[in-house]
């Protein structure tokens, strides 16, 4: 416990170093998204260090939770709804009902060339319908004010109800994927998911009917005050004077405390629960799972349904973060998602904190978003520092410093290196 402690101790230490070296402001920028990352990898966490499973696609529920903002808090298009809304609709359901038929099909007709036909016949015909429905929807709502809007919009509800809908909206695709994905074996099920995951991104990017796709949707509501609003508040300017601070830096700070409180509050929930069902005999139920599927399953337990189950509660958790980070940032950018990149950076996170340890996931959440953001400016400090004795001009001395940005992920690697090396269990290693 005690060295628990001190390496919480220690990463605490690196975000008030930061605080004052550099500034609050960015202190607690970084805090924020790592709250956010400790959430993500603790999602992950349960996949892989509860049950054992491999999922490489996790941006695509990231991506699932960004879409729940826009769909529960922004505004309804009042002319995008009249131009298409009803048969947008119809052409969804539509597309619902053809899947329906033809698992029906498969499952009702007998096995043969019969079989074979009904299903062609069904979504042959379901397709040719789905279609002549939905391109002229999608065409009449994206011609609607396409500059600004060009989408149907959302409900206008709280935005902090999009957290708990995007974990729902991950959680439904997680299901889906699930029930066909999950019987593969680990290296195909790391591929099949990453393959999905940029399915749903490319969807997301590309239509616009639904986010904007890559045109962005900026301007989303905010659980927190604005800061011009708080900088024209005579009570708060008044307060920040006290403090000795400036309005500007003043309302920078309070937002974004009022941020890190919100994810706090999530993040202790999560491990609560987490805690709690690891400490259960689900949670050793899993276990077993895990480390020998074949003598779980003679002892009566359903691996598939097992595993079915907490694949969808980990994505939950992913759509979760994802829509607690669109939240921050205000705006939904479907080209920021890139999954082999922040996949990698998420698995590094579980990795190094300690796979199989909810405590261990969310320390190395925090280390590593730390590390990632920071190594940069850091190197290219020492960088100037190792190349002052060169002359300007020099090729080497260009070279280097041209290479500071390749830093982050030689510096990924070198942590990861370091710690299979010498706590091959991670940072806080599973009991």
């Amino acid at each position: 416990m005690n060295r628990n402690a001190l390496l919480f101790g220690g990463v605490a230490l690196l975000y008030v170093l930061t605080g004052f070296f550099q500034s609050w402001n960015t202190a607690l920028a970084i805090f924020n998204m790592g709250l956010i990352s400790a959430i993500m990898a603790l999602g992950v966490n349960i996949q892989w260090g509860y049950a054992g499973l491999f999922n490489v696609g996790i941006m695509g529920f990231v991506a699932l939770g960004g879409l729940a903002t826009v769909l529960v808090s922004m505004p309804p298009v009042g002319e995008a709804w009249a131009a298409g809304g009803g048969r947008m609709l119809a052409a969804l359901a539509v597309g619902a009902a053809t899947v329906a038929a033809g698992i029906l099909a498969y499952r009702r007709v007998t096995a043969g060339r019969l079989r074979v036909l009904a299903v062609i016949a069904v979504f042959g015909v379901g397709f040719v319908l789905y279609r002549a429905l939905f391109d002229p929807a999608r065409d009449a709502i994206e011609a609607v004010d396409a500059a600004s809007t060009g989408y149907l919009g959302g409900m206008s509800l709280p935005i902090l109800l999009a957290w708990p809908l995007g974990g729902l909206l991950a959680a439904g695709a997680a299901w889906l994927i699930g029930k066909t994905a999950l019987g593969l074996r680990s290296d195909y099920l790391a591929i099949a998911t990453l393959g999905i995951a940029e399915i749903i991104i490319a969807v997301m990017k590309n239509e616009d009917w639904m986010a904007r796709g890559v045109k962005n949707v900026v301007g989303l509501p905010r659980p927190v005050p604005y800061e011009v609003d708080l900088q024209e508040s005579t009570g708060f300017v008044e307060r920040a004077a006290w403090l000795g601070l400036d309005p500007a830096t003043a309302s920078s700070l309070w937002v974004k405390l009022l941020y890190a409180g919100l994810f706090l509050v999530v993040l202790l929930a999560l491990i609560w629960l987490t805690q709690m069902a690891l400490n259960s005999p689900w949670g050793r139920m899993m276990r077993a799972i895990r480390d020998n599927e074949v003598a779980a399953e003679a002892m009566g337990k359903h691996v598939t349904r097992r595993h079915l189950q907490i694949f969808v509660i980990g994505s939950a958790i992913c759509g979760m973060a994802g829509a607690m980070m669109t939240t921050l940032d205000g705006q939904l950018t479907p080209g920021t998602y890139q999954p082999l990149r922040f996949t990698f950076l998420v698995w590094v996170m579980v990795i190094v904190g300690g796979s199989g340890n909810n405590w261990g996931s969310v320390l190395g959440g925090f280390l590593i978003w730390w590390l990632w953001i920071q190594v940069e400016p850091i190197g290219g400090a020492i960088m100037h520092i190792v190349t002052l004795p060169l002359p300007d001009g020099s090729g080497l001395k260009e070279h280097l410093l041209d290479s500071v940005q390749h830093i982050r992920l030689l510096t990924m690697g070198v942590v990861l290196l370091l710690v299979l090396r010498f706590s091959p269990r991670g940072l806080i290693p599973e009991r």
